[in-house]
């Protein structure tokens, strides 16, 4: 793929985060093991994670269900080199871009019974655009599951603005008006839809399913 400024700037985001990624984010990237829970993927399921970064919901995915299908992509050459280093032959890995991809020129296959995006739409630009090329991808019956940073609405006043301010160093931005993005996505097509907060509003975690 080209090298885009935004795959640029994640690589020189995560040059040297990438090493201690998974020991720190375990702390605060939290409602991803719940995501991994509720996903109940059938015995030859092909799951997709968007925006895979160290392969570890894929490597947890592995141990939770394994004999599944599993395919990554992320826009960051030095995340890949660690998920490659952790995943192995388990998961088919390849870099590309959320917001403009061909899964059957990545891996072979066009569509997905569960795609996953785990704290991946507050680090995309354009993530409505993400969210909408997940959807494209969605096998008949398939799933999209979306967890992130809510808005913090009901935690102690001040949390917030800590939070972001301390979010804005690595690029992050939660994304507040999820909710209302997923209902414009979704009204009128074939998709059920449902979105919750989880930790007053910590986090917030989605589920479309295609019917």
């Amino acid at each position: 793929m080209n090298h885009t400024p935004h795959a640029s700037l994640m690589d020189e985001v995560y040059r040297h985060q990438r090493k201690i990624y998974d020991a720190t984010r375990k702390y605060y990237l939290l409602g991803r093991d719940r995501l991994i829970d509720e996903m109940d993927p059938s015995p030859n399921a092909r799951i997709l994670e968007i925006a895979c970064g160290t392969g570890r919901n894929l490597d947890l995915i592995d141990q939770r269900y394994p004999g599944r299908r599993l395919y990554g992509f992320d826009i960051s050459s030095q995340m890949l080199e660690t998920a490659r280093a952790k995943l192995g032959n388990r998961a088919y890995l390849a870099q590309g871009d959320a917001c403009a991809f061909e899964a059957r020129t990545l891996f072979g296959t066009a569509e997905f019974d569960h795609i996953i995006m785990s704290y991946s739409l507050s680090m995309i630009p354009n993530w409505q655009v993400a969210i909408a090329e997940a959807l494209r991808h969605l096998a008949p019956g398939g799933m999209l599951h979306l967890v992130d940073f809510g808005d913090q609405a009901r935690l102690p006043i001040g949390f917030k603005s800590v939070l972001r301010a301390w979010l804005r160093k690595f690029h992050v931005s939660p994304r507040d008006d999820l909710d209302a993005v997923l209902q414009d996505l979704t009204a009128g097509r074939p998709l059920d839809m449902r979105h919750d907060y989880l930790f007053r509003n910590y986090a917030q975690i989605a589920r479309i399913r295609a019917a």
